[in-house]
């Protein structure tokens, strides 16, 4: 069990509650967790899974491997997945939960590996080969983490884009959303869509929806724990179709067949609870 507050006190009287029903020890300042490292830092606190990930590289029996810049190839599409399926299900299965449980901490990975978690049911020699490059990527990066500083400002700003029909067996398209509070990390995902979208904006679009669903969740808990935000939290998108129809109440032909539940960010953007930019995207 870790704790944490800014009152040492409290924090004092908590471990001494739990004591008088369970037999506890107080290992001190917290340094290592399940995996978690902790380094601490004048600004703040640093996270990271170094001696997890050096474990993930032996266990797949990579530890001379070559770094790789890059956890997947760049044009991604044009690899073939129907392959002869891999004679070592078991070991893929495995790597692929411990590279799961490495998203904790590594951000960077966690679009990499969403596809490999879908194929563990029939993994063929073509996935077993892109999980050896994200261990190949994670030899080049044992160090990386996320930093977490007690000067941020109290802003919650979100970031959310999509793959327009990125999946080759059944052309649904994968979101992702990231969001900060202030300069800090809190939360991201990356997950397939439920059905396939008929455009990049739909894609776009349900994304946006999925991510204002997590801010309202953060809102609540932000509040619940006496820390209730100021400003109305900030959504960052590179679709501009999907920022204005964020704002914009008209369906025209193009968009009348999106979902009711889809327009669940329209309909916080009208009450002021949201606030929707668009991002240009990059090449």
């Amino acid at each position: 069990m870790a704790l944490t507050g800014n009152n040492p006190q409290l924090i004092t009287e908590l471990l001494q509650s739990l004591n008088e029903e369970f037999h506890m020890k107080d290992l001190g300042q917290l340094s290592y967790f399940l995996g978690l490292q902790t380094h601490y830092h004048p600004a703040g606190l640093f996270l990271n899974q170094h001696k997890y990930a050096e474990d993930l590289i032996l266990a797949a029996g990579m530890a001379d491997c070559a770094p790789t810049s890059t956890p997947l190839p760049l044009e991604l599409q044009n690899v073939k997945w129907l392959e002869d399926l891999f004679d070592q299900p078991t070991l893929f299965c495995s790597l692929a939960e411990k590279l799961q449980y490495l998203t904790l901490t590594r951000l960077d990975i966690q679009f990499a590996v969403n596809p490999f978690c879908q194929r563990m049911h029939a993994p063929t020699v073509a996935d077993f080969s892109l999980l050896k490059r994200i261990i190949r990527y994670i030899k080049g990066t044992v160090d990386y983490g996320i930093s977490f500083s007690k000067n941020a400002d109290f802003t919650l700003r979100t970031y959310s884009d999509s793959d327009y029909a990125g999946c080759q067996t059944t052309s649904r398209s994968t979101g992702g959303f990231c969001t900060f509070l202030g300069d800090n990390l809190i939360s991201w995902s990356a997950k397939r869509q439920t059905s396939v979208s008929r455009s990049s904006t739909e894609a776009e679009y349900r994304c946006l929806s999925d991510t204002v669903a997590e801010v309202n969740w953060l809102k609540d808990l932000l509040e619940n724990i006496g820390m209730p935000l100021k400003h109305a939290p900030e959504l960052y998108c590179d679709n501009l179709s999907a920022v204005y129809l964020s704002a914009n109440p008209t369906l025209h032909k193009k968009t009348k067949h999106f979902k009711v539940h889809y327009h669940y960010v329209r309909e916080q953007v009208a009450e002021g609870s949201m606030v929707v930019y668009h991002i240009p995207a990059t090449h």
